[in-house]
């Protein structure tokens, strides 16, 4: 009787270990947190290339255009909720410029950093307005002359990112940019550059 007894133990403690260690190994893997889901939440990094249209203040009819591109950078926070809100900076080169009488104006570069509030639809498309500080150079030229001066003002838009996989998306934005006027010696007026950008990019998400 006795060695029947110590026998259904041993069966016992052996039924218990190996659920205990089933249990173990599969404890990672829960239902709230699913293996394909795309997160917002992060670090990000990308390029973009787009056009920019606009025009400078007091030249006359100066409407400067062309192709700009360039680098993008910012962080998101996503709390579980399909609002995600972040910060972004982004550095551009430009080719816009124009002709008016005698006088050249053109835009050589500029750059933003931008608030992001937005809203994760299906987790993998976001929509998402942006507003903040706009930075860039207004470039006046005369023959045999030039001078450039750099000013801030601000900028806003709306725009769409659509994750592709889930560490890189695609991008579209539009932008409205407004540099502040400064005097200048060629034109003898304050003249300032406020324009439109319609751009394309991609972002890597770490």
């Amino acid at each position: 009787m006795l060695k029947k007894v110590i026998g259904i133990a041993v069966l016992l403690g052996s039924a218990v270990s190996a659920q205990a260690a089933d249990l173990s190994y599969r404890a990672p893997y829960t239902v709230n947190q699913p293996l394909d889901a795309y997160s917002w939440a992060g670090p990000y990094l990308g390029v973009n290339v787009g056009y920019n249209w606009g025009s400078v203040s007091h030249s006359g009819g100066a409407n400067p255009s062309g192709v700009s591109g360039g680098i993008q950078g910012g962080y998101n926070w996503q709390f579980g909720t399909p609002w995600v809100i972040g910060i972004e900076a982004d550095l551009q080169a430009s080719g816009a410029d124009d002709t008016f009488a005698a006088w050249k104006f053109s835009n050589p570069w500029y750059g933003t950093l931008r608030g992001r509030i937005g809203y994760a639809f299906n987790q993998n498309l976001l929509v998402y307005g942006t507003g903040g500080l706009a930075f860039g150079t207004l470039k006046t030229e005369l023959p045999g002359f030039s001078e450039s001066n750099t000013s801030a003002g601000w900028a806003a838009g709306i725009g769409a990112e659509f994750m592709i996989t889930k560490n890189l998306s695609a991008k579209a934005e539009y932008l409205y940019v407004d540099l502040d006027s400064h005097n200048f010696v060629l034109t003898g007026v304050p003249n300032g550059y406020s324009f439109s950008t319609v751009r394309i990019g991609l972002n890597y998400h770490f």
